[in-house]
């Protein structure tokens, strides 16, 4: 079947195609005899108006066992009420999904230990936009986060885990369709108000300065009804929800650098026999991989979140031949952060370590000698809050064009904003710090790193502002959707699937940023009252992490209000320019994907022996990318410290880049009911994941740091091809009881097209560049040596100084000329390692799943367990240095559900776990080291009593374990991330109409 061209117009299209539909009501309403429909349109899940947990539990054990191929869902208890506060939440009790929680919440899955980029999620049948911000700027990332969407209008679940030929590729890992509530489903009026107060224990875990309400609301609401004998069908709902919250983390920012034990570096420790070495207790040997840390961070997090969903849905079926939806839905979720911060940055000066044993060492102490005590204590805050808003628009036409002809058209807009929602920026930080530092020293001995000080007392006429940053991040995502399908039933036992449809889905991602860099302090501390900076202890906001009440921890720090020592710089600097962010964006990339697909499926039934049944579907898929970029154009480079260089940059340009793919997806399923409670599936399918989008982005961008052996940059690469997997599906299922069943599922699949980074040297711009150039020619032949950056430096400054590009700004502690030398017409040209995104690798997973759902009887009580085993052959070595390619979020889950209910009464208690994973394959340093997240287990309970058919109440209590999530380097003394939130208890109240 030919492709369908793009379509721009979707909605003109899909109005012209309802008037031909209408127009055949009278030849629709002739054939309105009940006759037997086809099996996959039995199958499919409608909405359900269900009543308690084990009537969930038997609805989703209904959508499994009729479903084709591998499927899992979860259905809501009543409409207006899912099983847990977040959709995230719910689907990690499903068997294969495991979750990323985000400020203690649920926000992206992972499936099958394939990650929330390469999962698809749908609302409706309809592809979702997703958008999201990073402190450091747009994510680009193609995942869809929960936490933006309220449960109270989702009616189900579905989680699509085998290929289907009419879902719309992207979800290698899985499809998930979130279905909203129905009016002409449920055929009946359903009306409820639902209203919840919350406190968050992480919120009383904060000072005072950063803390919000103690508790705070949330309400809801859902009406449904129909009218005029079923023709006509109104769903509204609507919730608002407000939580205070915080989180207190232990980090290490800035990464880890890692070395041999025989190298000799900056950073190194000092090779045997050379000064220093006597201070190294048990040293790396040779062949051993070390690591020291670039800094230690201790932070404070107060967060306000205001979440507003509502949803509209009208339906209208003037004949039972013909039913047409329109449905709006609108989500935002506004954050606002205040953050203060204790921190020690590290210069590898002198040292005293003590190292765990090899191959691969860690330290257990690292102390770094500073005399006199000059170095800085910096104590930095942020203020910025971000607004993520959701808004889908959809109109869906299904006729019954005869018995046997169904025939549907649905066209869909949706957007997915991200931006800065502060006077301040998306992100805006101001750093504070006192000079007086001296010897520091790290213990890494337990799972909190315990930051010593020696000297260093709190001292407010000490305080000043240092450098600052505020960045404005911006980020964009569209889909526009054109989806014509049908199914013609040939007999009772076979069936025809088929459609088309155009996607076209952009993305715009864009940022600048307003940064000073006078870390060592701008002004002076005289320009600061002393009554701005409040005195704290440590201590009392870590007291989860093992390790926090050490004697020897630097136990004080200040907070403050952000807006009060900003209006002070501001006094200071004499002008508020560089304490503002920008709406000139300096980086605008913009991507277009346009998609055109076509799909068919053949469903049979047959007896052979025993019932067996099979699906066997065939989609094509063909994309074209066109990415844009405004990126900032290089003017020059300077030479600003000893190993610092800059790249300065002028007005910025666009470029533009362009790609293109297609392919052929076969799916088959095959299924055979062994007996009347057995039934044995296999599948076979393939499914594509598309690039993220910071993969695919045109534009090449220069990091404005340069060290003396050059620069680095990267761009994108339109031109990259989706993952593609080939999967394999092998389950077995006993329904033994009602409500009841187990089931073992394994699965394989062999991922090719696997994205990694390769390194291409370039002369971006023809930069010249001080390093090696005339002037430093000059300073060597005049008595310095070529690796003695000061003297060369010196020299250049007092000789030049106002002429070839040469600005002395004036002396250091120690006497030594600061200032700038920029390159120079004559100087060589810079080289640049580039990094490029490339298909480079396949790898293959594999796993099981174990289920098991069973209800004891009519005893009210029951449970529902699963397991995960997944694994790969593609993990990171800690043994080497090189940049490697490893598969991210591969780990084992498990959950375990218990419940009680009867007429008035329901218990649900639910524990989570996940094993260790590998969540990136850089750190904060920017260079190949891994970072691991560790093993995690939750538990929630939820407690509900029915007053009578109108009245209930319920009780929820989140995480009440208080569990802390820890991430580490190579090892697990090399702490990256320890993060403390709380418990999070809620109480409300329902009431149905």
């Amino acid at each position: 079947m030919k492709s369908p061209a793009p379509t721009r117009h979707a909605l003109s299209q899909l109005a012209a195609a309802c008037t031909l539909l209408l127009a055949q009501q009278a030849l629709a309403q002739q054939a309105q005899q009940a006759t037997p429909e086809k099996k996959s349109e039995v199958e499919q899940l409608d909405t359900v108006v269900v009543t308690g947990i084990r009537k969930s539990l038997d609805s989703s054990l209904d959508l499994k066992r009729k479903g084709q191929g591998v499927v899992d869902g979860i259905v809501a208890e009543d409409i207006g009420k899912f099983p847990d506060t977040n959709l995230a939440e719910s689907m990690q009790r499903i068997s294969g999904v495991s979750i990323d929680r985000s400020l203690g919440e649920g926000s992206r899955i992972t499936v099958r230990g394939v990650g929330p980029d390469f999962n698809l999620v749908l609302l409706n049948g309809r592809q979702m936009p997703a958008s999201s911000l990073q402190e450091t700027g747009p994510s680009n990332s193609r995942a869809f986060d929960f936490a933006n969407l309220a449960s109270e209008s989702i009616a189900a679940l579905e989680v699509y885990k085998t290929s289907r030929a009419e879902n719309p590729a992207g979800g290698m890992g899985a499809v998930i369709n979130i279905k909203t509530a129905r009016p002409l489903d449920s055929k009946r009026m359903i009306a409820s108000i639902g209203v919840k107060a919350v406190k968050d224990q992480s919120n009383t875990r904060l000072p005072d300065t950063l803390a919000g309400s103690n508790v705070t609301p949330e309400l809801s609401g859902i009406y449904s009804d129909v009218f005029a004998d079923g023709q006509f069908g109104i769903a509204l709902s609507g919730s608002y929800q407000k939580r205070d919250l915080g989180y207190n983390q232990a980090s290490v920012p800035g990464g880890w650098r890692a070395f041999k034990g025989d190298e000799n570096n900056w950073g190194t420790i000092p090779q045997a026999g050379t000064p220093g070495s006597e201070r190294i207790t048990n040293r790396p040997k040779a062949g051993d991989i070390y690591s020291v840390p670039q800094n230690l961070l201790y932070s404070v997090n107060g967060i306000e979140r205001e979440r507003t969903n509502g949803q509209l849905t009208l339906q209208y079926a003037p004949s039972k031949a013909v039913t047409a939806t329109l449905d709006y839905t609108y989500s935002e979720n506004k954050l606002q952060t205040k953050r203060n911060e204790l921190s020690a940055w590290f210069n590898f000066g002198p040292t005293t370590t003590t190292w765990t044993d090899g191959p691969v060492a860690a330290p257990l102490l690292y102390q770094e000698i500073i005399s006199p005590a000059t170095s800085d204590v910096a104590m930095a805050g942020a203020n910025y809050g971000t607004r993520n808003k959701n808004e889908s628009t959809g109109l869906n036409v299904l006729w019954k064009a005869s018995d046997k002809l169904r025939l549907g058209v649905d066209a869909h807009k949706a957007t997915a904003i991200s931006a800065q929602d502060s006077p301040f920026g998306s992100n805006a930080v101001l750093g504070a710090a006192m000079f007086n530092r001296g010897t520091t020293s790290v213990d890494f001995s337990q799972d909190f790193p315990v930051l010593s000080i020696q000297g260093a007392p709190l001292d407010a006429s000490k305080m000043l502002v240092t450098g600052s940053s505020f960045r404005n991040s911006y980020m964009k995502a569209e889909i526009e959707q054109f989806q014509a399908k049908g199914s013609y039933l040939f007999e009772d036992t076979s069936s025809l699937d088929f459609g088309v449809s155009s996607v076209k889905a952009k993305n715009r991602s864009a940022y600048a940023n307003v940064q000073q860099d006078s870390w060592g302090g701008r002004t002076s501390p005289a320009d600061y009252a002393d009554s701005l900076w409040i005195p704290q202890q440590l201590a009392p906001y870590f007291g989860r992490m093992l390790g926090s009440n050490a004697g020897n921890l630097y136990n004080q720090f200040f907070t403050w209000d952000f807006g009060a020592v900003r209006d002070a710089a501001i006094k200071a600097d004499g002008s508020d320019a560089l304490f503002k962010s920008s709406n000139q964006f300096t980086t605008d990339r913009r991507t277009t994907e346009e998609s055109q697909s076509a799909y068919a499926q053949y469903n049979t039934d047959w007896e052979w022996g025993i019932p067996m049944g099979a699906a066997i579907g065939l989609r094509y898929e063909r994309t074209k990318v066109i990415s844009t970029a405004l990126v900032p154009t290089a003017t020059g480079i300077s030479w600003v410290a000893n190993n610092e260089f800059s790249v300065s940059f002028g007005q910025p340009g666009f470029t533009t880049l362009e790609g293109k793919y297609d392919y052929v997806l076969p799916n088959i399923d095959l299924e055979a009911e062994l007996n009347d409670k057995t039934k044995l599936r296999f599948s076979y399918g393939e499914s594509i994941g598309r690039p993220g989008w910071g993969d695919i982005q045109g534009g090449q961008t220069l990091n404005q740091l340069v060290r003396i052996n050059g620069g680095t940059g990267a761009q994108g690469n339109p031109g990259l091809k989706p993952l593609l997997s080939k999967n394999f599906d092998l389950s077995l299922e006993h329904y033994y009881a009602k409500g009841s069943y187990v089931a073992l599922g394994l699965f394989r699949k062999n991922i090719s097209n696997y994205i990694g980074t390769g390194t291409v040297q370039a002369t971006p711009f023809n930069l010249a560049t001080p390093a090696n150039g005339t002037l430093f020619k000059e300073a060597v032949s005049k008595g310095c040596q070529g690796t003695d950056l000061t003297c060369i430096r010196n020299y250049i400054l007092n000789t030049y100084n106002g002429s070839r590009g040469v600005v002395k700004t004036g002396v250091d502690s120690n006497g030594n000329a600061t200032g700038t030398i920029a390159g120079q017409s004559g100087d060589p040209i810079a080289t640049f390692d580039i990094t490029v995104p490339s298909n480079q690798k396949s790898a293959s997973l594999s796993g099981a799943e174990l289920n098991v759902q069973h209800h004891f009887g009519n005893s009210g009580f029951g449970l529902s367990a699963n397991y995960t085993y997944v694994r790969s052959g593609l993990k990171y070595d800690n043994n080497s240095l090189k940049e490697q390619f490893a598969l991210l979020g591969l780990s084992n889950a498990a959950n375990l559900v218990g419940f009680y209910e009867d007429d008035r009464f329901s218990v649900r208690a639910a524990y989570n776990w996940r094993g260790e994973f590998l969540t990136a394959t850089t750190d904060g340093s920017g260079l190949p080291n891994p970072v691991y997240t560790e093993p995690y287990g939750q538990w929630d309970l939820s407690l509900g009593y029915k007053w009578d058919k109108h009245l209930s109440f319920q009780f929820e209590a989140i995480n009440l374990n208080d569990g802390v999530q820890r991430l580490h380097g190579r090892t697990k003394e090399q702490v990256v991330y320890m993060t403390q939130t709380g418990r999070r208890f809620m109480l409300g109240a329902r009431y149905n109409f």
